[in-house]
Formats: C-alpha cells, structure tokens, sequence
C-alpha cells in the first residue's frame, strides 16, 4: 500500500495553501471566488487529468509507444443538493503517429491503471474519448 500526506492552511478569507515534499499550490478557497487560483472542483479535475498523463508515462515505455506531446481537456458537472460532481467528460488528445489500434490500447491501460481515475470512475459518470492531435 502507498501513503500520501497533504497539508492545507487557511492563509485568510480569500485563500488557503496545500503543501506535500517540496511543493506549495494555491487554494481558492474564498466564497466568492478567485481567478488566480483552483477551486476544490477544478483542483478535482486537474487531479484526474495529473493521473491520465503520469499513467501514459508510466505505460508508454511498456508498450513501446511513441508521443510528441498529451493534453486533458476536462469538462464536471456539479449539482447543487446535495453537491457533488455528477458526471466528469474528458477528451485524451495525443501528439502520435502511432495507429488508432495502437491508441485505444494507450486509452484502455490509462483507464485500467489509474487511482484517480479508478476512484472516480466508482463514484460519478465518467466518459471520455482518446484522440489524434490534429
């Protein structure tokens, strides 16, 4: 089993700050909002998408698959009452000449192999598409 430890602060009324090793990020965590820092929600997704690309990482040398590039684009619905995300859609967009077989075999492992999106995939609908950057 792997352990992670998060530590969050409240800084003041407009923000907070969540540190683990090395690393700080910013928390929206005002009632009214902030433009220069995530919400819990958009942290949610940023989370989801940080799982795709380390798990392509992780299996592109496995299965021998060669990329240019890999962006997420991520799309939550969250209902008001109770609040919760109701369903998260994703479009997986990769810089690759490998074939399309070969590319929905990157799309499968991801999605077989990933904790956040495991996790996820359990709690909420999730859909989502793998794609040729054009």
């Amino acid at each position: 089993m792997l352990e992670y430890r998060v530590s969050a602060r409240r800084k003041d009324a407009h923000g907070s700050i969540a540190s683990t090793k090395d690393a700080e990020i910013i928390l929206d965590t005002d009632v009214g909002g902030r433009p220069d820092a995530f919400n819990p929600a958009e942290l949610f997704l940023a989370a989801f998408a940080a799982c795709m690309i380390k798990g392509i990482e992780r299996v592109t040398p496995m299965i021998k698959f060669d990329l240019r590039g890999v962006e997420v684009k991520l799309h939550g619905i969250r209902q008001d009452s109770p609040p919760k995300m109701v369903s998260i859609d994703y479009e997986l967009i990769v810089d690759t000449d490998e074939t399309d077989q070969r590319l929905e075999l990157l799309h499968t492992n991801v999605r077989k192999y990933g904790t956040i999106s495991n996790t996820v995939a359990a709690a909420t609908k999730l859909e989502g598409l793998i794609r040729r950057k054009e």
